[in-house]
């Protein structure tokens, strides 16, 4: 297809109306919640992703070893030069001086290791979750037009986003966290088995209560970051939706209807967020006093101990800094899982995208088309979005290189779904499609849709200079090129009257210029890129009548020497098409010229004075 196609963001009918879910680009809200997957699965999924960084995560490694290893050691000359100081209260001073040096320069240079830590796990998360979601807007690219016909372009926007950055948040803390608590869990255990057997049975007493806590409250948080992330996307979506339809909602006077709608959607939201927080922050509170439970514990029987000759002070002072240090990093696990558990219902919903089936793939012996002619053959073509709902039902035309076909009728009879199926947004379920005499499937995707060009109802531009959206179907035009194409769609002068003329910077949609001088600017980018088939839908149906003037040369000049299909409601448009087909039902009923249909006194006949009719009414009155 050519790149000038243009997407618009058309209306979807109601989910119970047969049919197409939407038009060129368009999309219902809502569809289905795919279950989250296992955590497991998730995690090891992702690990995936680390790739080359896992050469950086054995250094982070090593610098978090250092440093945990530094956090082992300094309880221990603690404990030390405590029993320095004698049953007699003499105190060697040279030996708690020498401590107290050491001290200091274990814990400069555990500063220093952390900040190397923080550094290095930075930069391995960003390049991380920058492949992610090179590779999740790479997948976007690749899924077919069915998928976004279904999903509302704020909540992919949302995955794109909101859903990387808590994987991101994930990776960068709670990575470093897992390891540095690994290591200082089981090196403070095995300090506390040397210094004291009985004094450690003592410290595990409460260590069973902080398992069933975090098993509890993990299990309830990781359902509520789940659906929280779920009634985001929503939001999202909410929001970009009204945003694109602020015209329309202003129009009809549905400025409460859409706050109501959002603050709806926004209570939802507020309601699972604070169910969330509020589960997840039991937690600390309650481990706080489990933990004051263990040290009354080791303070009550290390003091007996101490009494019975069986421990030092200082060995007591030492193995109550190693509790802490063996409790604070099974407190901070037990963050670092709500925490894991919001960036793996993030990871899970990107991954949900990842897994969705892309476009079928060549078939092996595909090939290239080159110098399309545009000859087009429908034979016997049936097809339905849905199973059990056909839209098209055993049509055959066939359209002339250079000629132009009509395609008129009622809204949902199967006009653009035969666009559609002519450019592979979907594939015929029966019958084939051939173009200069070969079926389309038999064509690269590529080349295929390189032979059409779009100039639809609702252009889109992108934000960036006129130029550069001229260009969009040809990048490596010159720009004599881009001056010749806007000068052939009549859109020469008034780019010339603006500031900066073909390097003046469009809003986004082309938002400061009005709609027919977007049209002119859509049909200049298909002109440039030269295709073989123009597919104009409903292309100047929202015009005023001068302009329309304008715009019908502009593309009388487009389509000389193209086959076109027009798709048009505004029958005085297609007066002069080679071929009129009326589509009712999924089936041409009516097919010719526009002479001959009028004298068949059939349907076309009907539409035709029907719309005239209302015309004539409307002038009158």
């Amino acid at each position: 297809m050519t790149k000038a196609a243009d997407k618009s963001s058309t209306t979807a009918p109601p989910i119970n109306v047969p049919g197409r879910p939407g038009g060129f680009g368009g999309h219902r809200r809502g569809g289905p919640v795919v279950k989250p997957r296992n955590f497991k699965e998730t995690m090891l999924r992702l690990w995936q992703y680390f790739g080359n960084e896992r050469k950086m995560l054995a250094i982070v490694f090593l610098f978090i070893f250092f440093s945990a290893a530094l956090a082992l050691l300094t309880p221990y000359l603690i404990g030390k030069a405590v029993d320095a100081i004698s049953l007699n209260n003499k105190v060697d001073f040279n030996f708690l001086e020498v401590m107290i040096i050491i001290l200091i320069s274990a814990f400069i240079l555990d500063a220093v290791l952390s900040f190397m830590q923080g550094w290095l796990m930075a930069g391995v998360s960003q390049r991380i979750v920058k492949r992610l979601r090179d590779t999740l807007f790479k997948k976007l690219q690749k899924l077919p037009v069915s998928f976004f016909d279904k999903r509302t372009h704020g909540e992919l926007m949302s995955r794109l986003s909101n859903d990387i950055d808590n994987v991101s948040s994930t990776i960068s803390q709670s990575t470093t966290q897992l390891m540095s608590g690994a290591i200082v869990i089981s090196g403070s255990f095995i300090m506390m088995l040397i210094l004291s057997p009985i004094l450690t049975v003592a410290s595990l007493l409460t260590v069973p209560l902080v398992f069933l806590l975090t098993k509890s409250i993990a299990k309830r948080t990781s359902v509520l970051f789940k659906d929280q992330q779920i009634q985001l996307g929503k939001l999202n979506g909410q929001i970009e939706e009204t945003i694109s339809g602020i015209e329309v909602v202003k129009a009809f006077n549905h400025e409460e209807k859409v706050i109501s709608e959002f603050e709806e959607v926004n209570q939802r939201l507020r309601e699972v967020g604070l169910k969330a927080q509020i589960w997840s922050g039991f937690l600390m509170p309650i481990m706080n006093v489990i933990n004051n439970l263990s040290f009354a514990i080791v303070a009550v029987t290390g003091g007996f101990l101490a009494v019975k000759g069986m421990i030092t002070v200082g060995a007591i002072a030492s193995f109550i800094t190693y509790s802490k240090q063996f409790v604070r990093p099974l407190n901070d696990l037990a963050q670092i899982f709500n925490m894991l558990q919001s960036g793996v219902a993030g990871a899970e919903r990107v991954f949900e995208i990842l897994d969705e089936p892309e476009e079928t793939d060549d078939v092996k012996d595909a090939v290239v088309l080159e110098k399309p002619k545009g000859h087009v053959v429908f034979e016997n073509v049936s097809f339905g979005y849905r199973g059990d709902v056909p839209i098209l039902k055993n049509v055959s035309f066939e359209a002339d290189i250079g000629s132009s076909t009509a395609l008129v009728g009622p809204t949902g009879a199967g006009k653009t779904t035969i666009v559609n199926l002519l450019t592979r947004f979907y594939d015929v379920t029966e019958g084939r499609i051939l173009l200069d005499g070969r079926d389309i499937r038999e064509y690269t995707r590529d080349s295929l849709r390189s032979s059409f060009g779009f100039v639809l109802q609702d252009t889109y531009l992108f934000s960036g200079s006129i130029k550069d959206n001229i260009k969009y179907g040809k990048p490596l035009a010159s720009d004599e090129e881009v001056m010749a194409a806007a000068r052939m769609a009549n859109a020469d002068s008034f780019i010339n009257r603006l500031p900066k003329k073909y390097e003046t910077v469009l809003s986004e949609n082309g938002g400061n210029l009005s709609q027919g001088q977007r049209q002119l600017l859509a049909i200049a980018r298909v002109i440039l890129a030269k295709p073989a088939v123009l597919i104009l839908d409903e292309a100047t149906s929202s015009i005023d009548t001068r302009t329309e003037l304008h715009i019908q040369e502009a593309l009388l000049t487009l389509m000389e020497g193209r086959t076109s299909f027009i798709i048009a409601h505004r029958l005085n448009t297609i007066r002069e098409a080679d071929c009129i087909m009326v589509i009712e039902n999924g089936e041409i009923v009516e097919k010719g010229n526009h002479s001959e249909l009028m004298k068949q006194q059939g349907k076309y006949n009907n539409m035709f004075f029907n719309q005239f009719k209302n015309v004539e009414m409307a002038v009158d009155s």
